[in-house]
């Protein structure tokens, strides 16, 4: 199905050639069957807002298509940027497992397509699939793992120039390798 941001959508994850490594696309079949009857597949625009830091946890949204830029707020209004997420990528999911707002501000950098589950039908359907609650939990491990590296990268560097370096060897990790060396597109505004 056509959207009008120019994506192909993909309704139905038996039927998705993109079947990343991501988070739920490799579940069983009855798992991906039980997913099926609980998301809504939605197309967004480059800039669309899926939830605000602070507000109550409606769900997850998982990522299939496009790049989100996931940030946080000081009480002063300067923002950090914590992630880049890619297709595979559930986001919000430590509010709706622990039932607290969410914690961080997601915003599309280009149009997106999302599949988007109810708190209540996520919490149901990892209680009915065992592997899929692993895959929770190795995420939400993953996550605190992110965490603090950024921690130490951010509280525990001695310099302005030693963060940019950590910063450029981590983007450089995810470039694309051409002649004139590792190609690495950023997609931020400042």
């Amino acid at each position: 199905m056509r959207s009008p941001y120019g994506l192909q959508l993909t309704d139905s994850c038996q039927d998705c050639r993109l079947k990343l490594e991501g988070f739920f696309c490799n579940l069983s079949a009855k798992a991906v069957q039980a997913l099926e009857a609980v998301k809504f597949t939605t197309a967004y625009p480059e800039g669309a807002t899926l939830f605000v830091e602070g507000q109550p946890s409606r769900g997850v949204f998982m990522l299939c298509k496009g790049r989100v830029k996931m940030s946080m707020n000081s009480s002063d209004g300067k923002a950090l940027i914590v992630k880049i997420a890619s297709p595979g990528d559930v986001l919000g999911l430590n509010g709706a497992v622990s039932g607290r707002p969410y914690e961080l501000t997601v915003e599309t950098l280009e149009p997106c397509q999302v599949n988007f589950i109810r708190r209540e039908d996520f919490l149901r359907f990892l209680g009915e699939h065992g592997e899929a609650s692993i895959r929770v939990a190795q995420q939400l491990s993953g996550s605190y793992h992110l965490a603090c590296e950024q921690i130490r990268a951010l509280g525990l560097s001695q310099s302005a120039p030693e963060k940019l370096a950590r910063f450029l060897l981590n983007w450089s990790g995810n470039g694309q390798q051409t002649q004139q060396g590792i190609r690495v597109s950023l997609a931020l505004t400042h």
